[in-house]
């Protein structure tokens, strides 16, 4: 037997997964992240705690699997978009926490971008609009506000990497400081048609171009692990951010092929084959998982607050003990009772980039229960990601396309039937779910397939891909766009008017 060894390192915790060479779970661990918010808008994590808690659950899922790491062909590595670490190069300890790409302290430098009129420029350039979403502003912020980290930086002594970079260098000890196109693409820093950073937006962000790593395709070699960490060294093979690691992981390999990953937040994207195509609704153009070193590309939406809603019901609220409860407590009501949730707790993403929404609960009366908020909460999730939807659909009609027949899903609330449903029933389209729903980590355990000689093609790949359940649409589209309206109407309380205003 080949096995596939996929670190996934997402926002809220950290796993590691066994593949066997047909795609199928052979073990897997996984931790919690700590989350640390230092103030209101600010998101980080400890890169130290990144790092224990990801080899930690490599080393467990590898022991549960009874394998060594002579077993394991190749590691793929599939993380959190955007978070930015910056470490020192000598002593491999990070210089400031880890900023997270929910974290919002960068506007104002956003803000600045924007007002200077350098929009077009850097959509044009990296295919993304601004926002402090991405890498770019973070880093900046770090140069400027970490004591002696810009003349650390000017003078080569630090290195800047998204999260799958911070892995690696620790994974090979040092030897390596690279990161994939996918992950650079999410920086507003990379040149996406030549696939190397710009040199005229790092002089803009004023960012030392010492500081970057070096950019492969998303199935390359690596480096290798130190013999140390896992019992033997193994091949790092595959690499890709978490949502194109995902549409990897999907086998939506052509133009028009399109998934959804419902995780923290919810992203969408949409297979654009090799041509770069800029969205006219709001949308991202990201590079997508390239193999080799073609261009590929997708459009993308992010949605910021998908399944932390359902956190946020459990430890904010303290609505439900647990997440896994929310599906029942939500069941118990026909419908939501006319209540409508905007989760806009760090703002709203794609398609309204509305940096300064605010979450909201309308529609309340007396009658009012627990159960209909919850069911307001799940429902939340899919009208945002409807939005998403629609917004591509525009952009593929647009392009001389077809609008999306068939949506594939993942991540942790796709297992969620009554959300499902709910989804196919606003899209009007099937929403399918696949048999395996680990479908990021999936991703780079394939990409690492490619890279090391177990799969040869794309093309088998896509035959490996196997549907678990379709959901179908039943409610009639006039009541589905009577239900989207008002999901609009909803969204536009949720920015409130500047004081004094």
């Amino acid at each position: 037997m080949t096995y596939l060894l996929a670190l996934d390192q997402g926002t809220s915790s950290s796993r590691s997964i066994v593949f066997d060479a047909q795609g199928h779970v052979v073990a897997q661990a996984q931790q919690e992240l700590p989350q640390i918010y230092p103030r209101p808008g600010w998101v980080e994590h400890d890169p130290r705690e990144i790092w224990r808690t990801q080899i930690a659950t490599a080393r467990e899922a590898l022991a549960r699997a009874g394998l060594s790491a002579g077993d394991i062909r190749a590691l793929g590595i599939t993380n959190q978009r955007e978070t930015t670490v910056l470490w020192n190069r000598a002593t491999g300890q990070p210089v400031h926490h880890a900023i997270v790409w929910q974290d919002r302290r960068a506007e104002p430098a956003c803000a600045q971008l924007r007002a200077q009129g350098h929009a077009g420029l850097i959509q044009s350039r990296t295919g993304l609009l601004i926002d402090a979403y991405f890498s770019a502003t973070k880093l900046q912020w770090l140069l400027d506000n970490v004591p002696g980290a810009r003349a650390q930086a000017e003078r080569g002594e630090l290195a800047f990497g998204t999260v799958d970079s911070w892995l690696i260098w620790q994974l090979t000890g040092g030897r390596r400081h690279v990161t994939d196109v996918s992950n650079a693409s999410r920086t507003m820093l990379l040149n996406v048609h030549t696939n190397q950073w710009d040199e005229e937006l790092l002089a803009l962000l004023r960012i030392p171009r010492a500081l970057m790593p070096e950019v492969l395709p998303s199935a390359s070699d690596f480096g290798a692990t130190d013999a140390g960490l896992l019992g033997g060294a193994i091949a790092i093979g595959g690499v890709a951010g978490d949502q194109q690691a995902a549409l990897f992981g999907q086998a939506c390999f052509s133009a028009g092929m399109a998934k959804n990953t419902y995780g923290t937040g919810c992203f969408m994207l949409m297979h654009t084959g090799g041509s770069f195509r800029k969205s006219e609704n709001g949308l991202l153009t990201t590079s997508a998982a390239q193999p080799d070193r073609q261009a590929r590309f997708a459009l993308e939406g992010s949605v910021f607050v998908g399944g932390a809603v359902v956190q946020w019901l459990r430890d904010g609220l303290r609505a439900i003990p647990a997440s896994s409860e929310v599906q029942a407590l939500a069941e118990s009501v026909p419908d939501s009772g006319g209540v409508m949730m905007v989760p806009a707790f760090t703002g709203l993403g794609a398609p309204y980039w509305k940096p300064d929404a605010r979450g909201t609960i309308t529609g309340l009366t007396r009658g009012t229960t627990l159960a209909h908020i919850a069911r307001a909460a799940l429902e939340s999730i899919a009208y945002q990601s409807a939005a998403l939807l629609t917004a591509m659909g525009r952009d593929a009609v647009a392009a001389g396309g077809a609008p999306v027949s068939e949506l594939r899903v993942d991540g942790g609330a796709c297992v969620n039937d009554l959300l499902m449903q709910f989804q196919a029933d606003l899209l009007g389209i099937p929403v399918v779910r696949p048999a395996c729903v680990e479908t990021t980590a999936l991703g780079a355990a394939y990409l690492a397939g490619l890279s090391s000689g177990v799969y040869t093609s794309q093309e088998e790949l896509a035959r490996l891909w196997r549907a678990e359940r379709r959901f179908v649409p039943t409610l009639p589209r006039d009541q589905a766009e009577a239900l989207m309206a008002r999901w609009e109407h909803a969204v536009a309380q949720a920015v409130l008017p500047a004081p004094g205003a």
